[in-house]
C-alpha cells in the first residue's frame, strides 16, 4: 500500500552529512521525495512509497548518520499524492551565501 509521510528529526542533525545519508538510503528503497534543513535545526524529510518501505527510512532517520545525534523524531502519515519523481535534496534561502 502507497503511502506518504513527513519525518521530522531533531538533535544534532545538521553539519554532520545527514541529508546526503538519508538521500542514499532513499534512493536504495526506491521511495520518492526530498529531505531538507530546517531554520530550526531540524531536518524535514517528506517521502511516498510503499508503507513498509517508508517505514524502514523512518527507522533508519532515527539512527541518523555516525557523526549525527538524533534526540527525537516526529512521524506524520498522508495519502499518497504521486508527486516526486525521485529523492533529493532541497535547499533553503538561509542556507545559501549571500
Amino acid at each position: 500500500m502507497k503511502a506518504r509521510v513527513k519525518i521530522r528529526v531533531y538533535g544534532e542533525v545538521q553539519g554532520v552529512g545527514f541529508r546526503a545519508w538519508v538521500l542514499r538510503r532513499a534512493r536504495r528503497l526506491g521511495v520518492k521525495g526530498y529531505v531538507k534543513n530546517e531554520p530550526d535545526g531540524t531536518v524535514l524529510v517528506e517521502a511516498e512509497g510503499d508503507r513498509g518501505l517508508l517505514e524502514k527510512l523512518i527507522h533508519e532517520c532515527s539512527r541518523g548518520p555516525p557523526l549525527a545525534i538524533v534526540t527525537r523524531v516526529e512521524v506524520e502519515w498522508s495519502s499518497y499524492k504521486g508527486e516526486f519523481e525521485d529523492f533529493e535534496i532541497r535547499y533553503e534561502r538561509f542556507e545559501l551565501p549571500v
